[in-house]
């Protein structure tokens, strides 16, 4: 469900900071600085975590300060996308070897070294969290080191083999000698390196991501400006209510290739969107997600794909992806009854059909485009739990204009292909899917 009246923002900002890693330590120099530097006070530390990553001034996330460390040797430039590198054309194939390891799907592990923090806000695909010190441990080593540095390392060295150490019994001692292991942390600096040469000792066949996440969320971001442009795509658009993301699902059942970004962004969309007990994914979470989506797709086949707003909730969609959209050669303009869509409305909003004034409280902002008279006019149809009559003319009045306007804007310049529905029973869906599949709609 889209939404004229949240304007989109830009992006974000490129993270384009070249990264170098150092020369390899001694097993026993890694275990040394393998802690987060707790040189820096707790509150600068959390400061540094909360700035936007923008470019090569970006502070390090809390856990990330323990790459900072000097190392012996030489720094060796790291390979993969850099400012001075060229750019992925529009719809060149994204590779994992790019990043100098073999697709994620051909590990039997990837293990994410860093803080729970750090792994909450983005990580690689099918990615545990393994890390070598938590985020409690982190806090309390900090405020040792301000004491007794001696007595902080000593602390924090036996947290991180304690941590490793359970990890072995519960999580890798199932794994057959011959697996092959994935690691990475911030930057690939001492946490990977410690678990990288704790899992080579044991036989393991272990790689590590040199530059860490850093590296990686260059790639996605690199990646998400290109392979979005070199799709088929046949774009579902329609006032609210009239059953898009059911008919997605319908098509995805048929054995179409969907792409879901309300089920990726968990949110439906629009002011009301959020799903209850239902928290959305951060913007670096959502696009790896996103990314792993699209490498899944075949380039030869057409992928579905629901008419969206700029933003989904919280987060955004790619500039690559969002003007794809509008320039889809297929787009199919959904309508059915409007008793269908109420229907609809009841069973995707039931918390607001159970208290129809908290939904007021989210659409108070639209007073200046609605008017005082008419938003009064749905408080009072609130106020009676005259449920069905609200929805109705909450869409009539103002979701369906709003439609309108964006739809003429955004897919105006090719006609649309009217796709009428009965009823959205799964029996209509699943002839509607099968038509549209065949390419007789």
């Amino acid at each position: 469900m889209t939404d004229s009246t949240a304007a989109p923002s830009s992006v974000r900002s490129m993270e384009n900071a070249r990264l170098s890693a150092p020369a390899r330590p001694t097993t026993g120099e890694a275990v040394r600085v393998a802690l987060a530097c707790p040189n820096e006070p707790r509150d600068k530390a959390a400061a540094a975590e909360s700035q936007p990553e923008a470019g090569p001034a970006e502070s390090q996330p809390e856990a990330g300060r323990a790459e900072s460390l000097p190392e012996a040797g030489p720094a060796e430039p790291q390979p993969g996308i850099g400012p001075t590198e060229p750019r992925p054309e529009p719809g060149d194939v994204v590779r994992t070897a790019d990043l100098g390891i073999r697709e994620f799907a051909d590990y039997d592990l990837v293990i994410d070294a860093r803080s729970p923090r750090e792994f909450a806000d983005d990580h690689l695909p099918g990615a545990i969290n393994l890390p070598v010190v938590g985020n409690d441990q982190y806090v309390q080593v900090g405020i040792l080191y301000k004491a007794d540095r001696h007595r902080a390392y000593l602390r924090g060295v036996a947290d991180s083999l304690r941590n490793m150490a359970d990890a072995l019994d519960q999580t890798l001692a199932p794994l057959p000698a011959h697996a092959r292991i994935l690691v990475y942390c911030f930057r690939g600096g001492k946490r990977s390196r410690l678990w990288a040469d704790t899992l080579q000792t044991i036989g393991f066949r272990t790689d590590r991501l040199d530059g860490g996440w850093k590296r990686y969320r260059r790639w996605v971001i690199a990646s998400l400006e290109s392979l979005p442009r070199g799709f088929d795509y046949r774009v579902l658009n329609g006032p609210t209510g009239c059953g898009k993301t059911r008919l997605l699902g319908a098509l995805a059942a048929a054995g179409e290739q969907v792409l879901d970004l309300e089920g990726l962004a968990r949110h439906r969309g629009s002011l009301i969107g959020a799903i209850p007990g239902t928290e959305q994914p951060g913007q670096k979470l959502f696009e790896s997600e996103l990314l792993a989506r699209l490498r899944a797709f075949d380039r030869a086949r057409p992928v579905w794909i629901e008419a969206e707003s700029k933003k989904i909730g919280a987060v955004q969609l790619p500039t690559a992806l969002f003007e794809s959209l509008h320039r889809a050669r297929r787009v199919y303009s959904l309508a059915v009854p409007m008793s269908e869509r109420v229907r609809v409305w009841n069973e995707d909003f039931g918390h607001f059909a159970a208290d129809p004034n908290a939904m007021l409280e989210r659409l108070q902002h639209l007073v200046p485009l609605v008017g005082r008279d008419e938003f009064e006019a749905w408080k009072a149809l609130a106020d009676a739990r005259l449920v069905d009559l609200l929805f109705e003319r909450i869409m009539v009045n103002h979701y369906d204009p709003a439609y309108a306007r964006t739809s003429k804007r955004n897919y105006g310049r090719q006609p649309a292909t009217p796709l009428p529905l009965p009823d959205l029973d799964p029996g209509s869906l699943a002839t509607a899917a099968a038509a549209l599949a065949s390419g007789n709609p």
